[in-house]
C-alpha cells in the first residue's frame, strides 16, 4: 500500500492519470464483450426486446447510459457480415486510442457526431484532438472543421427576411423602469458585444473587496454608460489602447470574389457579401501575412504592447493562443513570452495572446510557451506529459 502523504503532489497528479488511462482502457474492454453479445445475438436469446434492456438488468445501467454503450461499442468494433467476412470498426482510429485508454467514451461519443459529415480522413485529426483536451473543446473543434469543409457553399437564395433577424423590444412599466429583450444577427451581436464587453468588466478590487455586482448587473451598467458614451460620440471605449475594434479575417481574394466566409474574433463565421457591406462603413487595416499566417510588418518597438502589435497579434492568433482555449481576443492580455523583465522585447514574435485565467497559469504554473517558426507552442507540466509534446490551439485556425 503506497504512503500517499509521502508522495510529491507531481506523482500524486501522475498517479491519477496513469490509473484514469488505465480505467479509460478497462471501459474499451467492456466495450468490446458489448459488441460481442450484440453480434450474437444475446437479447434475443436471452428473451429481451434489445441489448440496452439486458444491460440495465445485468449493471442496473439506466436507459440512457445503456444506450450509449452499445452504440460506442458498434463504432469502435469490427463486425461479421452475414457471410462470415469481418468488417472493420466504423472510427478505427478512434477505435485504436480507446484501447490504449488514451480518450473516453465521452471522446468517442464527440468524435462519432463529427464523423458524420466530415471525410474518413478527417479521423486522425479529430482523436489526435481528443488525446490531448477535454470533450466540449474536440466538439468545438469538429464543429469549425465541417463549417470549413461548406463555407464555399452557395449561400441560399432565399434568406430570412431582415425584418426577422434584428428585434428590440422595449416597454416602459408603470413604475418609470424600461424593459428591454432583444435577438440581434451573428454579425451585429458581436458588434455589440465588443462595445459592450470593456465596459462591463469587473471593478479592481479595493478594501472593501471584490466587486459584488453579478454579470448581469454589470451588463445593465455597461449598456447605461453605453447609452451616455453614445450621445457623446467623440468618446468611445478602448480596448488595447485603441478605440474598439471588430476584427474579421478572411483571404484578400475571398473577399474581392465575394466567395467563402470571414471569421470574427469569436470564431463566428460571416458571409462574404455580410463582410463587403460592413467594409463600405469601416476602416480597414491591410496586413502583410505570412505563408503560416503570422504578420510580418506591423506596429513598432515599444515597452507596451501598442495598438499596432495587438493588432499584428490578433491576426495571427484569433484570440487566446492556449492549446484548446476559445476565448476572443477582447478577453485576451498580450504576453511577453520572453519576459520584458529578464531583457524581453515588445515584438510580434515575442508577444501572444493569453486570456486572463491561461495568462496566470503561464506565469505560475509549469506550463510553457516558446515562439517557434514565427508561432506561439506550449509544453506542458511533466506530470502531464513527461515527453512535453509541443502543443498549439488548432481551435482558432481549424477553418
Amino acid at each position: 500500500m503506497i504512503d500517499l502523504p509521502l508522495l510529491s503532489t507531481g506523482e500524486l497528479l501522475r498517479g491519477i492519470v496513469d490509473e484514469v488511462t488505465e480505467i479509460r482502457a478497462r471501459d474499451y474492454a467492456v466495450m468490446q464483450k458489448i459488441a460481442e453479445l450484440n453480434r450474437r445475438g444475446a437479447a434475443a436469446e436471452l428473451g429481451y426486446k434489445n441489448l440496452q434492456d439486458v444491460l440495465r438488468h445485468a449493471v442496473r445501467w439506466d436507459k440512457n447510459t445503456a444506450k450509449r454503450w452499445v452504440e460506442q461499442a458498434a463504432l469502435l468494433s469490427s463486425e461479421i457480415t452475414l457471410t462470415g467476412s469481418e468488417v472493420a470498426a466504423r472510427l478505427p482510429i478512434a477505435a485504436a486510442a480507446a484501447a490504449e485508454g488514451a480518450v473516453s467514451i465521452d471522446h468517442v461519443a464527440v468524435v462519432a457526431e463529427a464523423m458524420k459529415t466530415l471525410p474518413a480522413e478527417r479521423e486522425g485529426q479529430m482523436v489526435d484532438y481528443a488525446r490531448q483536451f477535454a470533450p466540449a473543446a474536440v466538439r468545438v473543434l469538429g464543429k469549425r472543421l465541417i463549417y470549413a469543409l461548406f463555407q464555399s457553399d452557395p449561400e441560399p437564395r432565399d434568406p430570412e427576411p431582415e425584418s426577422a433577424r434584428n428585434r428590440l423590444t422595449l416597454r416602459q412599466s408603470k413604475t418609470g423602469d424600461w424593459k428591454l429583450a432583444a435577438t440581434m444577427d451573428a454579425l451585429t451581436g458581436a458588434k455589440f458585444a465588443t462595445l459592450l464587453d470593456p465596459l462591463a468588466k469587473p471593478r479592481p478590487t479595493t478594501a472593501e473587496g471584490p466587486d459584488p455586482r453579478s454579470l448581469d448587473e454589470r451588463q445593465g451598467d455597461a449598456l447605461a454608460e453605453l447609452v451616455d458614451l453614445t450621445l457623446r460620440a467623440d468618446q468611445l471605449p478602448e480596448h488595447g489602447g485603441e478605440p474598439v475594434t471588430l476584427t474579421l479575417t478572411m483571404r484578400y481574394q475571398d473577399l474581392a470574389e465575394q466567395i467563402g466566409a470571414a471569421t470574427l474574433d469569436n470564431g463566428e463565421p460571416i458571409p462574404a457579401d455580410q463582410v463587403r457591406q460592413l467594409a463600405c462603413s469601416a476602416g480597414i487595416i491591410p496586413m502583410v501575412m505570412g505563408s503560416r499566417s503570422q504578420p510580418l510588418d506591423v506596429g513598432r518597438r515599444s515597452r507596451l504592447f501598442t495598438a499596432g502589435i495587438r493588432r499584428a497579434l490578433v491576426a495571427r492568433d484569433h484570440g487566446c493562443a492556449f492549446p484548446g482555449c476559445h476565448r476572443p481576443p477582447k478577453h485576451c492580455d498580450a504576453h511577453h513570452v520572453h519576459h520584458w523583465a529578464d531583457g524581453g522585447d515588445t515584438r510580434v514574435d515575442n508577444g501572444v495572446l493569453l486570456c486572463r485565467h491561461h495568462h496566470t497559469l503561464i506565469h505560475r504554473s509549469g506550463w510553457e510557451v516558446t515562439m517557434e517558426h514565427g508561432l506561439p507552442v506550449f509544453y506542458a507540466p511533466a506530470w502531464l506529459d513527461p515527453l512535453r509534446t509541443p502543443r498549439r490551439n488548432q481551435l482558432h485556425t481549424a477553418a
